[in-house]
């Protein structure tokens, strides 16, 4: 079995988000980056897959060349080998759906476990995009998965209940965040993570022509929230709760 799983460097969610002069970018100087947490669940769930199977987890990340930080984190992970694709821009859902479409026609992996969104951009596209593109069935925000033979049942969380579904392999899977646990990488982990193969290559050289189909016009910081005030007693928070309703419903809101 052998499992594709793309991995992003993203900026740590835990530190404030500035804006670049000029508002048409992210100011990242002075930001640590981290590997994207939804994908650390799928490194997870590939890496417990093949430790049942039998196989071996590839990993693939498209950016900068400091993204060699990103993979190197996840090889400490378990993951067996990795590819860099460098980019010198970002590019959009689609390009990054491109790229991991050209990897996956040069490995031709039984399974690609996806994190459902990265924590900087909150696409959730291009797992997606990726399953159109290669003809693939797919199954999204996945919260369980077990391999029958040449079938994957994944389960899904949705109002209400558990979703699911089966897909024939290979598929694209999605991971969410009650997927598993994943696990911490030890020191000799990380040591051994320097070593691992790791394959440099550039759009180009995979066939890959980026035109981005999206164009940021501008970012915007939102706007600060009123401060909140401190009831004294049951009976004004229950009058401070009906005025907000009578408020909401003038202007049309729902109540939810």
């Amino acid at each position: 079995m052998k499992v594709l799983v793309p991995v992003k460097r993203v900026q740590n969610p835990e530190v404030k988000v500035r804006l670049a002069p000029g508002g048409l970018s992210v100011d990242s100087s002075n930001v640590n980056f981290i590997l994207n947490s939804f994908d650390e669940y799928a490194v997870e769930e590939a890496v417990r897959i093949v430790e049942k199977e039998g196989g071996e987890v590839v990993l693939v990340s498209i950016g900068l060349p400091e993204c060699e930080e990103t993979l190197r984190a996840g090889l400490a992970l378990g993951g067996d080998r990795g590819w860099l694709v460098e980019c010198s821009e970002p590019p959009d859902s689609f390009g990054v759906a491109s790229i991991l479409a050209a990897v996956y026609n040069e490995e031709k992996p039984d399974l690609v476990v996806a994190g459902k969104q990265s924590v900087d951009t909150d696409n959730g596209q291009a797992a997606q995009m990726l399953a159109a593109l290669l003809g693939l069935p797919q199954a999204i925000n996945a919260c369980k998965v077990e391999l029958l033979g040449k079938r994957a049942r994944v389960s899904r969380e949705i109002d209400g209940g558990i979703e699911v579904k089966e897909v024939p392999l290979p598929a694209v899977i999605t991971a969410d965040l009650r997927l598993n646990q994943p696990r911490y990488a030890s020191l000799p982990a990380i040591m051994k993570a320097k070593r691992k193969e790791l394959k440099k290559t550039t759009p180009a050289a995979l066939g890959v022509e980026l035109t981005n189909s999206v164009t940021i016009l501008s970012f915007a910081e939102p706007p600060e929230r009123a401060p909140g005030r401190m009831a004294r007693s049951v009976g004004e928070f229950a009058e401070a709760l009906a005025a907000a309703a009578k408020t909401l419903k003038r202007s049309g809101s729902q109540i939810p």
